[in-house]
């Protein structure tokens, strides 16, 4: 998928026992997907509770955010209860073909806290009209884009008309 195509659809069931689809979004400018590796992760906690504190921030920008995992219910709804994360909407049981068409990583569970099989990390900005205008995607849970920096590229973005860039 390369900046200025139009993404996959994505549709998921969020842990407040509502569907979310990325076709029936409207945002204002952006969606941002961040696609999460699950509860066994504390670097996702830290990121998506970094996300929560600066929505309002997303929000004053005309951007809509979800965050995802390969997670069971049981699991999502577990980081949903126990992480600072109540305003952010959280999507579980992203299926691994679906992942796969978002060029996600995958990787195998190494201990009894994680799953069988998970996503790795990665981070979508999609225009209103559905085409991707940024994406990051990691294969380690390590050195994500902070939301702070999103923000500002963002802002830059905006005052700049600043185009998508890679789409070659």
């Amino acid at each position: 998928m390369k900046p200025t195509q139009q993404t996959p659809n994505l549709e998921i069931n969020l842990i407040n026992d509502t569907t979310w689809s990325l076709d029936k979004q409207h945002p204002e400018k952006y969606t941002l997907v961040i696609f999460y590796r699950g509860l066994h992760c504390p670097v996702c906690k830290k990121q998506l509770e970094n996300v929560t504190k600066h929505l309002d921030e997303l929000e004053e920008r005309g951007i809509n955010v979800i965050a995802v995992s390969m997670d069971s219910e049981k699991r999502a709804k577990k980081a949903g209860s126990s992480w600072n994360v109540e305003k952010l909407p959280i999507g579980y049981g992203l299926k691994r073909e679906t992942a796969e068409q978002w060029g996600l990583y995958f990787s195998k569970g190494i201990s009894d806290k994680e799953p069988d099989l998970f996503s790795e990390p990665g981070m979508f900005l999609i225009k209103a009209d559905g085409t991707l205008y940024f994406s990051s995607v990691q294969t380690m849970p390590f050195t994500r884009p902070r939301i702070d920096a999103v923000i500002k590229a963002v802002d830059f973005v905006e005052e700049k008309n600043y185009p998508a860039r890679g789409e070659d």
